[in-house]
């Protein structure tokens, strides 16, 4: 069973930065695509950004430019840098994995980010 837990979150100011971490464990076989999402009070999940074992990344267009996604295949550990954070970007940020051999995904359990105007 894959357990998966993020890490980071907390409260910033508009305009700051916050770096989230993701750490896949439980299975000795690597992710496929891990990736970001969040929801926001009120309203549906979204995603953020994903990226492949691969490297390569995929971004919701509002964040391009502001976030970076990264990954250490090593450690089945996906990072999400959030720069030039803004108050609409608060919300619970969750972590989703692909496991590589069963093809299942599994989620985190998120983590708040609240960025104050």
């Amino acid at each position: 069973q894959v357990q998966v837990v993020e890490s980071g979150g907390g409260l910033v100011q508009a305009g700051g930065s916050l770096r989230l971490s993701c750490a896949a464990s439980g299975s000795m076989f690597s992710m496929n695509v891990m990736g970001w999402y969040r929801q926001a009070p009120g309203k549906q999940r979204e995603l953020v950004a994903t990226i492949t074992s691969e490297g390569t990344t995929n971004y919701r267009d509002s964040m391009k430019g502001r976030f970076t996604i990264s990954r250490d295949n090593a450690k089945n550990t996906v990072y999400l840098q959030m720069n030039s954070l803004k108050p609409e970007d608060t919300a619970v940020y969750y972590c989703r994995v692909q496991h590589s051999v069963d093809l299942r995904y599994y989620w985190g359990q998120g983590t708040q980010v609240t960025v104050s105007s």
